[in-house]
């Protein structure tokens, strides 16, 4: 009697079950993929442990992350440190209405942003007219700060907060408020309500 013949290891065996009429081939993965996809399990399962050295100073991932955050905040110390950012409060920004270079970098930002809608002049173009009594979100240095830094980009006044650093912002604050009472050549039409130009607390204004 022959014995039946032995499957060659090596070919692939179809499977016992039948589903419609279609029979499956038995491919099993190659074993160092296997091994790949078992180390990977095991690689997760000591990180989300935190127990693989080197990941950190001797404790893993966790020890990573503080370590990280310790130089960033490090770095930002150092940043603020050598280049102060103060609150652009209203006095700070009156203040800058006195310093000849605060003013300057206040015009060229404003000639570089913000003339394209409201005009080298502050006449008023797309945005409103920046030279006469009205305004739209208010003319005092709290909230000239605001509105540039955050905008209206409902009413197409774009937010240039993250272009500009908090300085340039109050500089460019405290430049609008120099253009109060201006003559432009072809000013806007007044949109928004009539205000009082803002003054510091106690001044004169400068009407």
């Amino acid at each position: 009697m022959n014995e039946p013949e032995k499957p060659d290891a090596n070919e692939p065996q179809l499977l016992d079950h039948e589903y419609d009429g279609i029979r499956e081939y038995d491919n099993p993965l190659p074993r160092w993929w296997v091994g790949m996809f078992w180390a990977t399990i095991v690689f997760a399962a000591l990180y989300l442990m935190n127990v693989i050295p080197g990941l950190g100073a001797g404790r893993g991932w966790i020890a990573n992350y503080e370590r990280e955050m310790s130089a960033a905040q490090a770095r930002a110390a150092a940043a603020e440190a050598e280049h102060p950012t103060h609150e652009m409060t209203e006095d700070v920004v009156f203040g800058f209405e006195h310093d000849a270079a605060a003013l300057a970098e206040g015009k060229t930002t404003f000639t570089t942003t913000c003339a394209a809608c409201h005009r080298p002049d502050g006449g008023g173009n797309i945005g409103p007219n920046l030279t006469d009594d009205f305004w739209l979100h208010g003319d005092r240095p709290a909230e000239l700060v605001h509105t540039i830094t955050n905008g209206y980009p409902d009413k197409g006044m774009p937010a240039w907060g993250p272009a500009l650093t908090p300085e340039q912002v109050g500089h460019v604050a405290a430049y609008i408020l120099t253009l109060h009472g201006m003559h432009p050549r072809e000013p806007k039409a007044p949109q928004g309500e009539r205000l009082d130009v803002a003054v510091p607390a106690g001044g004169a204004s400068k009407q």
